[in-house]
């Protein structure tokens, strides 16, 4: 009864998987439950290229909040906004204490994933100043000279009027009188009690909306207006930024663009199937060796390296993990050492078998005597990935991180496939009459 629910668990992890690898767009959560969709493996920055952003927080402007809060604050804004601008599995990630490191892979502009990343989007909503007659002062360029701070009251308090007040709907349309694009926002309640207020007092006055400072547009008040306006002046990739940095939110936390990188394919589609192919030829003499030295046991050998490379591509694709040519290195090294754990199994049960056991009696031995020599093996693979990836960390050097994720993972799963896979194949070949030629099995 366990042998056949072994055997229906694997059987089930195998057509998973090929469903996996085979099906382009893979859906876990239905829309709105977190979305969580793969379309095809992630492409690191060497196999498709784009922009590489080294961004340094100033957090001497974060008050009470604490560093590690309004760090993880910034990612989440970035996150969401890189989510909103369609970049396909962009990688984030922190490095030391103040420092965030953006990939955006097959963005090529580089001066548009500054914009979109590194500006704080702090809005705020100005007034022009006036004299005691309420007339608009004015510099030598018939210009407002100075704009202050629209406020309204709220509860009692003077409030100004920002952007934290806007709700996450806004959105890019076209002026039906113009044609121009405009981003169109939402108050929420709060914020339209004071747009209401300062509308209604500035009736025939420029308001002034400003972005980190720098003035967008101001337009002038017809009427008054509580729930919703407009911002023009903007050329269409400016309202589309605009609209996805309010919707993300303002940044918690300046952040400055210290190193930012356009990277180009360095690899490109011809190198990267020079080295599949390099692999599947590595992985065919593998199997052919095992077929000529271990005989029907390498038959079973290569079916188990089947399901252990299948099974390996499910969750390089599933989770996903960056495939960058170091990461593909990972992949094949950690075949071999599914190999290795094969041959360790084999050489023990050709050992039994000399010493004149039942076949059946052989593959239970020999899985047994060698689990340790296995564990001990890829326990120390695990921590020198470890140790790789800790480095690759601290050195900010992506290849060694991809690699050391990629050969971890191949070996974790190189050991199930290896002491699980191959015994369960080896157990349902001692149910044929396969299980009387000894021979069969070994040199």
């Amino acid at each position: 009864m366990r042998s056949n629910l072994w055997s229906f668990v694997l059987v089930l992890i195998f057509v998973v998987s090929l469903l996996v690898v085979a099906i382009p767009d893979i859906r876990l959560l239905k829309p709105g439950e977190g979305d969580f969709v793969r379309e095809g493996f992630r492409m690191g920055l060497d196999l498709q290229g784009g922009t590489r952003l080294v961004l340094e927080a100033d957090l001497s402007q974060i008050g009470d909040e604490s560093p590690d809060n309004a760090m993880k604050g910034a990612m989440r804004v970035i996150q969401d906004r890189v989510n909103a601008y369609g970049v396909s599995e962009a990688v984030i990630q922190r490095k030391g204490d103040k420092e965030l490191i953006v990939e955006l892979p097959g963005v090529k502009n580089l001066d548009e994933a500054v914009n979109l990343i590194g500006q704080t989007a702090q809005m705020e909503f100005k007034e022009p100043k006036r004299d005691d007659s309420g007339k608009i002062i004015e510099n030598e360029k018939r210009e407002v000279a100075e704009w202050i701070p629209a406020k309204g009251i709220l509860d009692g308090k003077e409030v100004a009027l920002t952007g934290s007040f806007l709700k996450r709907t806004n959105q890019v349309v076209l002026d039906p009188n113009t044609n121009a694009p405009v981003v169109r926002f939402e108050w929420d309640k709060d914020g339209g009690q004071l747009f209401e207020q300062i509308t209604g007092r500035l009736i025939g006055l420029p308001l002034g909306i400003f972005l980190d400072g720098r003035l967008v547009s101001d337009p002038t008040v017809n009427g008054v207006i509580k729930e919703s306006g407009i911002i023009t002046g903007l050329t269409l990739n400016e309202a589309r930024l605009l609209a996805i940095q309010l919707n993300a939110g303002s940044l918690p936390v300046p952040l400055k663009v210290v190193r930012p990188k356009s990277i180009g394919p360095s690899l490109g589609k011809d190198s990267l199937q020079k080295s599949l192919t390099a692999g599947e030829l590595g992985f065919i003499l593998v199997l052919l060796f095992m077929v000529a030295y271990y005989r029907f046991s390498g038959v079973v050998a290569g079916l188990s390296l089947l399901y252990y490379g299948l099974l390996v591509l499910a969750i390089f694709k599933l989770f996903p993990v960056t495939l960058t040519l170091a990461g593909i290195a990972g992949f094949i090294v950690s075949l071999g050492m599914a190999v290795d754990a094969n041959v360790l199994v084999f050489e023990r049960m050709k050992e039994e078998l000399r010493k004149g056991r039942t076949l059946r009696a052989a593959v239970d031995r020999g899985f047994s005597r060698a689990w340790a020599a296995v564990r001990d093996s890829n326990v120390t693979t695990f921590i020198a990935c470890i140790i790789l990836y800790w480095f690759g960390s601290r050195a900010d050097e992506p290849a060694i991180m991809g690699f050391a994720i990629t050969l971890f993972i191949g070996v974790a799963v190189s050991m199930f496939s290896a002491m699980v896979v191959t015994r369960s194949l080896l157990r349902l070949v001692l149910t044929t009459p396969l299980r009387r030629r000894a021979s069969w099995f070994k040199v």
